[in-house]
């Protein structure tokens, strides 16, 4: 699949083209949206996403098609469940309602920035060493293991936020100051510029979301090794997050299955990572370092299956389990 370059650079433009829209159209003006805003605007990213999957598919054919949109759903689901550590950070800082939107989108662009970064770096990696994936898989693998274990234990007690590492090093070399002042990130307090709560969170947004790629970048290199696709994915899974932060609010609490089938997802594409890299094998300690070629491929529509079997299964459980519980009160 060969991507012109200018291809990627109306892409690029393109999509910075709507976070600067979604900044000026709803942020620039602080409100808490509403439950119709928000599905409103929820609906229009979606759209735009499956819009511009059906170009790609028209152009690079079925498989490439497929590709994005096995991609996107895995990353968009990913991405809802890191909501859950959003929705933790705004409470711990205390962000007022009318001000988190521009918290979000920023911390969601430098996220986007730094994921970027992941992508180049993943595809040149990926290019120059095979045994790569080994090491994408056996990492989905376990990422895996430990969300699922954490669904099994997951207990009603309210999770704690403990300030990552780049917090902790902004709030000791910074001055700071601990009352918010209106949307400002850095404001003067006695004549002396602080920066403001709100800039805090944007700080933990963005690094948060950082270590979140550390899982959801291999996800998608295993379903696709175009990294035009991989960085499309992860940009439409990100634009419109702002709105389905809002949109399902209280609802991601009742969510309680879908660790569960992240969980599964990512062991899926985890095995699916190794079987790849046994089909491709350059190492000498493996079959001498030649190729297992009786090695099978999981075709893309297998993966898509699982994907949305999964996220289905999961999402009918957990309105089950509200259901019976709600009937008990």
């Amino acid at each position: 699949m060969h991507v012109p370059l200018w291809v990627w650079l109306a892409t690029v433009a393109g999509i910075i083209a709507l976070f600067v829209f979604d900044f000026v159209f709803h942020v620039r003006k602080p409100h808490e949206p509403s439950f119709k805003e928000a599905a409103a605007w929820s609906c229009v990213f979606i759209a735009i996403a499956v819009l511009f999957g059906a170009g790609l598919w028209f152009v690079w054919g079925p498989q490439r098609g497929a590709e994005y949109f096995a991609g996107f759903i895995t990353e968009k689901s990913l991405s809802v469940d890191n909501l859950f550590v959003f929705v933790i950070i705004m409470a711990k800082f205390a962000v007022p309602r009318v001000h988190q939107q521009k918290a979000l989108l920023i911390g969601i662009v430098i996220a986007l920035i730094m994921r970027g970064v992941f992508i180049a770096v993943g595809a040149a990696a990926i290019h120059q060493f095979s045994w790569v994936f080994y090491i994408f898989g056996a990492f989905l693998l376990w990422t895996a293991y430990k969300l699922g274990k954490e669904s099994f234990e997951h207990s009603d007690e309210e999770e704690e936020y403990r300030p990552n590492l780049a917090v902790r090093l902004a709030q000791r070399w910074l001055p700071a100051t601990e009352e918010y002042h209106g949307q400002r990130l850095i404001a003067k307090v006695d004549g002396k510029r602080v920066v403001t709560p709100l800039f805090m969170v944007i700080v933990a947004l963005g690094f948060t979301d950082l270590l979140f790629a550390l899982d959801s970048i291999p996800a998608i290199y295993g379903l696709t090794r175009e990294p035009y696709i991989v960085f499309t994915t992860n940009a439409f899974a990100l634009l419109g997050l702002l709105q389905l932060y809002f949109l399902l609010g209280g609802l991601l609490s009742r969510l309680v299955y879908l660790g569960l089938g992240l969980s599964v997802i990512l062991a899926f594409i985890g095995v699916k990572l190794v079987l790849e890299a046994l089909h491709e094998n350059t190492l000498p300690f493996i079959n001498g370092g030649h190729p297992i070629e009786s090695i099978p491929e999981i075709p893309i529509w297998l993966s898509m299956t699982v994907i949305v079997g999964a996220l289905v299964t999961t999402s009918v459980a957990s309105w089950i389990k509200d259901r019976r519980d709600r009937a008990r009160i």
